[in-house]
């Protein structure tokens, strides 16, 4: 058995078709640059305003970090104190567990919180906007949550603070993020 083949033109030599060229054609290119160019604005705007966040929430977090800081050197001082000696909304004066007087103040313009103890000045914020103690004494109101003011400093067992801290981003049209903290913590030295 035999085979035979037919002998025709070649299909590669390309005779009786047209020739084909690859290629790109201007709508095709003008298209395709369009899209990148959104594409591109797309990744740079999301870039961008990912930056941003993360900058704002750093900040956050080291004000929020400064802050609870602050209330647990301050609460641990409290807590130790001997008595109360000395109250204004802004300011308050304990005796140690040494025996030695212990300030906090809090100034306005300066806007800072500044412990005074054994010689040594610290500032325990900065950037603080409003700042206020409370003194109570640890018998509660009945129905309530809320203790008695003292009828001396000296009764004075629980001391509350509540403050409140901002700070502006310059990177970001000086935008400002703020924080607060508030405790109430009972001296138990006493």
């Amino acid at each position: 058995m035999s085979i035979s083949r037919r002998r025709g033109p070649s299909r590669c030599s390309g005779a009786g078709r047209a020739q084909v060229r690859h290629g790109f054609t201007l709508v095709e290119m003008m298209v395709a640059g369009g899209l990148s160019v959104v594409v591109g604005l797309a990744i740079a705007l999301l870039a961008y305003y990912s930056g941003n966040s993360f900058v704002v929430m750093g900040d956050y977090v080291n004000l929020a970090q400064q802050g609870q800081l602050a209330l647990d050197k301050m609460a641990k001082d409290i807590r130790q104190a001997r008595a109360l000696t000395g109250y204004a909304t802004n300011s308050i004066t304990l005796l140690d567990v040494n025996g030695n007087a212990l300030f906090y103040a809090f100034d306005p313009t300066a806007r800072t919180l500044t412990r005074c103890g054994g010689g040594v000045t610290n500032q325990y914020l900065t950037g603080c906007d409003m700042l206020n103690f409370w003194i109570y004494q640890h018998t509660v109101i009945s129905n309530t949550f809320d203790c008695y003011a003292p009828a001396y400093v000296t009764n004075t067992r629980l001391v509350e603070v509540t403050w409140s801290c901002s700070t502006a981003i310059p990177s970001l049209n000086d935008a400002i993020i703020d924080t607060g903290q508030s405790a109430q913590i009972a001296l138990r030295n006493h």
